[in-house]
């Protein structure tokens, strides 16, 4: 196991010590009330926005400007990442390089400055929002951002690799697992002990984008790009998650997201158009779904109740043709996860990316 350096190691110790719409495709489909009024936050990466979605109606319910916060039409918001309460909601924004923090209500809470942040995780118990680094800077710190939510200060913990980017908390709260986009690594940082550990893996490099987790199973599976495969991990000694499996998805797999109930996990494949739905305990693909709204999917959330997926998608190719009054309108397709069939597709703004709920 490796051990972070003297500079790190004090880092790392404050940080952690301190952060103890528009309606068309699948109208006529009946909509399941969701509990507690969940919405889902969706980064629309082209036009500085947030799109506001009512998960008990599957409706587009607003549409936050964040220049009307004194952040620039350039701020590209790319992730969403919701408190477990649903109180307040953050948004990395990789044009203006700062994690903004809002509430419920959208009111501007905080904002955190970070160079170019990208994925973003919401520590379940401890005061702490991780913070990787966006796709598409040219070359980001190696490095995480650990945010006190309490207050948006940040304390930046070194990488031991480049271009860190999949990225989450475990389950129990003890441990960031986090990967590279550059070469086929994982590190892990236990959150009490300052010890690291990192995972290499043989074979060609994987462009690893996006990490689930399988609390039951204790399982992490995360999505490769280039390999077009979902790697799994045996995170039974979460210091040290072991790759156990591949299984085989869509070209360009993105952001995976599992049910609440461990069974199925879905991601979106950028370059087929298609969502690949997996069978976590058999480790296989068991359907997959294509169809209206499906336009280059990227980001991924689950309703808390596990009743529908959201799968965000850019349309910068123009696969699908926006019917409401933005010309390059991206859209959240709703997946019924009882039958994996479209429930609704929603447009939202342009070019959306990653998307954001409470976890269940």
């Amino acid at each position: 196991m490796r051990r972070l350096d003297g500079l790190s190691i004090i880092l790392l110790f404050i940080a952690v010590g301190a952060l103890a719409g528009c309606d068309f495709a699948g109208d006529d489909t009946p909509v399941v009330d969701a509990p507690q009024g969940d919405r889902l936050y969706v980064a629309n990466q082209g036009a500085a926005t947030v799109a506001v979605i009512d998960m008990t109606t599957n409706t587009l319910v607003e549409t936050v400007a964040l220049t009307d916060y004194g952040f620039s039409e350039n701020a590209k918001p790319h992730h969403v990442a919701v408190e477990p309460d649903g109180s307040a909601w953050y948004v990395s924004l990789i044009g203006d390089d700062a994690v903004a923090k809002f509430s419920r209500a959208h009111e501007l809470l905080g904002t955190a400055a970070i160079e170019t942040p990208g994925m973003l995780a919401v520590h379940p118990t401890r005061d702490l929002l991780v913070a990787g680094r966006s796709m598409s800077a040219v070359n980001p710190p190696s490095s995480l951002g650990l945010i006190r939510r309490s207050d948006m200060t940040v304390t930046e913990v070194p990488v031991v690799f480049p271009r860190p980017h999949a990225l989450t908390v475990d389950p129990a709260g003890a441990y960031v697992h986090t990967a590279s986009l550059a070469e086929n690594r994982v590190m892990t940082v236990d959150l009490d002990t300052e010890d690291v550990t990192v995972t290499r893996l043989d074979g060609p490099t994987e462009v690893f984008v996006q990490f689930a987790a399988v609390p039951d199973r204790a399982e992490l599976l995360v999505s490769g790009q280039l390999t077009r495969q979902m790697t799994v991990f045996d995170v039974s000694d979460p210091a040290a998650p072991s790759p156990v499996a591949t299984i085989p998805v869509g070209r360009q797999p993105w952001h995976p997201v599992v049910t609440p109930d461990g069974a199925r996990l879905y991601v979106g494949n950028k370059e087929d158009d298609s969502v690949s739905v997996i069978d976590v305990a058999a480790r296989e693909v068991v359907a997959t779904i294509t169809g209206v709204g499906l336009a280059e999917p990227h980001g991924s959330a689950v309703r808390p109740d596990g009743r529908y997926v959201y799968i965000s998608n850019n349309n910068q190719d123009g696969t699908y043709t926006p019917q409401g009054d933005n010309p390059e309108a991206g859209t959240v397709v709703v997946i019924d996860t009882e039958t994996n069939a479209i429930a609704k597709v929603l447009e939202v703004g342009t070019n959306p990316t990653g998307i954001g709920a409470r976890q269940p």
